[in-house]
């Protein structure tokens, strides 16, 4: 074998990316893949900025893949580009839908299964083909103003890159990005514990059953710091449990429930949420029981029959803002109806309101609340989603 001759490299060598975009979606998690396709498939050009190395979040990275809930009391309650890919993940898997009619002994029943894996890669898929840039292994380090565009500056493994955009969706789970702006946030003393999914025994079968899971306690996802903390009491947690047989199976990150929530132009409280409150400019559905974790564990609160929670679009615009828009569990809300609104479904019904809102607005050069409503929710309709409300 001969050896080559190496130069070493004293510069260090770093990309330097420019990257202009009508919308960058922050975070490509359940709401965050969603929203950027629908941005994308809306015309408007489009980066998705995912600090991991694939989409899907909590339900693939976490191992949460079970995401409900789409209906209630029968009938379909979301729908669109959230339902299509969890949908088409059970489809190709060779699974099956459960029986949707009706109403189940347990709200679980109507959970989907899929298998993650296959979820990663066709959430990749539809964003490709629908003209979304990815940038993976990369977030932002700045947020600034000028001449009405946001300029970004962002940071990888070997790479700085700048983005000039028009509109940002937060969709980081923690409003990473609202916070850099300096915007308020909620977040309570207390948050729910997250859980660490594995599985001992006989092998995984993705998509037939669900991992087990750990509670990991204190579980904050708040700083690269805390969430190193979770990883390591999460898989301390499993290492606790091997008695109970081989590890077959273990998620590389701790699934987090609760973390900051924006204070938007409105607050969907528990009332709101447990009513089933109309708001004037609903945008999309929410549908779980009130479903607080705690040290003891969790006593679901099931909403009352032909109850059917709706999110405003004010509620994922972080107050007195313009081109910015949140979604997912950061919605702003109180803790307990946070508890219900935080599901998969529900936050992928929010991730596409808001990725056409801001679609809307880039084209139209208007803050997203200055988009008239019917036009975000005719192109909601128009993509598949269900709009609440008399022409629903």
């Amino acid at each position: 074998m001969t050896a080559t001759a190496e130069k070493p490299d004293c510069a260090g060598s770093v990309a330097s990316v420019s990257t202009k975009a009508d919308v960058l979606v922050v975070g490509g998690g359940t709401a965050g893949a969603v929203a950027a396709i629908q941005a994308a498939r809306a015309g408007a050009k489009t980066l998705l900025m995912e600090m991991g190395g694939q989409l899907g979040g909590t339900m693939t990275a976490g191992g949460v893949a079970f995401p409900g809930l789409f209906h209630a009391w029968g009938r379909q309650v979301i729908a669109g580009i959230g339902w299509e890919l969890a949908a088409e993940t059970v489809r190709r898997d060779g699974g099956a839908l459960p029986d949707f009619t009706g109403t189940p002994a347990r709200h679980s029943d109507h959970q989907l299964h899929i298998n993650q894996f296959l979820y990663a890669l066709l959430a990749e898929d539809k964003c490709l083909k629908a003209g979304v840039e990815i940038a993976y292994y990369e977030f932002p380090l700045s947020i600034e103003t000028s001449a009405g565009a946001w300029l970004v500056e962002c940071a990888g493994p070997g790479t700085r890159r700048r983005v000039a955009c028009r509109q940002i969706v937060d969709c980081t789970g923690n409003a990473e990005a609202v916070g850099m702006l300096g915007m308020p946030r909620l977040r309570g003393e207390e948050t729910q514990p997250g859980s660490m999914l594995f599985k001992c025994g006989a092998a995984y079968e993705p998509g037939r059953e669900q991992l087990q899971a750990v509670y990991v306690h204190g579980a904050d996802s708040s700083n690269s710091v805390t969430r190193t903390a979770a990883n390591i009491a999460g898989r301390r947690a499993v290492l606790e449990q091997l008695a109970a047989g081989r590890l077959v199976h273990l998620q590389p990150e701790t699934a987090f429930r609760e973390s900051f929530r924006i204070l938007g132009e409105v607050v969907i409280t528990r009332e709101d949420y447990v009513s089933g409150r109309l708001f004037e400019d609903a945008v999309c559905h929410a549908f779980y029981p009130v479903d607080l974790h705690t040290k003891d564990g969790v006593k679901p609160m099931p909403l009352a029959e032909n109850v059917v929670p709706t999110v405003p679009l004010r509620a994922l615009i972080p107050r007195g803002s313009r081109n910015i828009i949140a979604a997912g569990r950061c919605v702003s809300s109180d803790r307990l109806a946070n508890s219900g609104l935080r599901v998969q479904a529900s936050c992928m019904a929010m991730g596409q309101a808001a990725g056409a809102a801001a679609a809307l607005a880039a084209r139209q050069k208007r803050a997203p609340l200055d988009v008239p409503l019917e036009d975000i929710r005719r192109l909601l309709r128009e993509h598949g989603a269900i709009v609440p409300g008399a022409r629903e």
